[in-house]
């Protein structure tokens, strides 16, 4: 299954709308911690809403935690310092879209770890997209390429 994965992420609205994002792409949601609110369960169901009991997000306690659980999917890193873009990607059902920090992004050892370092181009007069926005727009984009492979 398609995982959506997000590294320590700093708003919690953000994390309430990548979960409603997992949800309408029947994806898994997945949250690296600690994050930069309170993850427990009364905050989780405040901003996912009904979203939550579609895709219910999985915690893990650390980056080291979360690689346990990695096995034979490819780790898929959303960045702007990325030279690959999105659309030039294939991507496979076991994918894991991770997505970084707001504030931050992800560290060098979580960047290098990545299988893979994807940028999604936008306007050269923009900085960058919302974590949020920019998982829904990956998720878009392997149902799309996962839908035309088995056409």
């Amino acid at each position: 299954m398609l995982r959506l994965v997000l590294y320590q992420p700093d708003i919690p609205q953000n994390v309430g709308a990548a979960i409603r994002a997992a949800a309408c792409f029947d994806a898994a949601i997945e949250v690296i911690e600690p994050c930069g609110f309170p993850l427990d369960a009364k905050a989780l169901r405040r901003v996912a809403m009904d979203y939550g009991e579609v895709a219910a997000p999985k915690s893990h306690a650390s980056w080291a935690a979360f690689r346990a659980t990695i096995g034979a999917g490819r780790v898929v890193l959303l960045t702007t310092a990325a030279e690959q873009s999105i659309w030039d990607f294939a991507f496979q059902r076991d994918d894991i879209v991770l997505l970084g920090r707001e504030s931050a992004g992800v560290p060098e050892d979580v960047h290098n770890a990545a299988d893979a370092r994807l940028r999604i181009p936008i306007s050269a007069r923009a900085r960058s997209l919302n974590v949020a926005t920019a998982g829904a727009i990956a998720l878009a984009e392997v149902t799309r390429q996962l839908t035309l492979a088995q056409a």
